[in-house]
């Protein structure tokens, strides 16, 4: 009966370890997938987020593969990370959700990738937020793509988040208004090895960009740099 016993604690222990691991396993592929889409999108110069914007950018979102079947029942439309630039670098990552908002921003019912970049304090703030709403708490527009876009210095003047889409392989600008950003503090904690860890502590640079990061924040440190860089 002790044996039966001990091989059911085992038994229970290894499911476990499994299930931390395929929720740890789906965490980092979220982040991979972030980092590909960073680099498929400013690949192109001519036709990524421009110059100007991405080195004053406080702090920049990737919501990798958001689908238009969440959109038509109004379910979560997405997650995603964050990191936000420091006084050494870029943060660690932090994980959003992305729920609510208008259907206008679909493109053709393909899985769209969306971005939020923060020009401001006030947009790095925003994110502090536990919750916040697109176009209400936060001042939004559609960003401005290209090398060199003329509009870029008067949007940044005027919004504290500029969003963008990509779909079919088409990145432009996109109207979010209306669209809820909340912290997702149990993938956070997950990610962090169950450590309560709060978005200002992180996002301020408060903790080590953990290896599975690296790459997602070297990608975005890469195509976010200073003018002075």
């Amino acid at each position: 009966m002790k044996v039966k016993n001990s091989f059911l604690i085992l038994c229970l222990a290894c499911t476990s370890i499994t299930v931390l691991a395929e929720d740890t396993a789906s965490l980092n592929e979220r982040i991979n997938d972030a980092r590909d889409v960073m680099r498929e999108i400013m690949k192109t110069p001519d036709n990524s987020i421009p110059n100007s914007i991405a080195r004053q950018a406080t702090c920049v979102g990737v919501i990798p593969s958001v689908k238009k079947a969440a959109f038509i029942v109004g379910a979560s439309y997405g997650q995603g990370v964050v990191t936000c630039r420091t006084r050494t670098g870029w943060s660690a990552p932090v994980f959003i959700r992305l729920a609510g908002g208008s259907v206008g921003f679909q493109i053709g019912g393909q899985a769209t990738d969306l971005v939020l970049v923060a020009v401001n304090d006030k947009g790095f703030q925003d994110l502090l937020k536990s919750k916040f709403k697109i176009g209400a708490d936060a001042a939004a527009s559609a960003g401005p793509v290209g090398r060199n876009a003329a509009a870029a210095t008067d949007l940044k003047l005027n919004a504290e988040l500029l969003t963008y889409s990509r779909s079919k392989g088409l990145f432009a600008g996109v109207d979010l208004n209306g669209a809820v950003v909340s912290q997702n503090t149990v993938d956070t904690n997950a990610f962090y090895g169950g450590n309560a860890q709060t978005f200002e502590h992180i996002l301020h640079g408060g903790v080590p960009v953990p290896a599975a990061a690296r790459s997602f924040v070297q990608t975005v440190g890469r195509y976010f740099r200073r003018a002075s860089n």
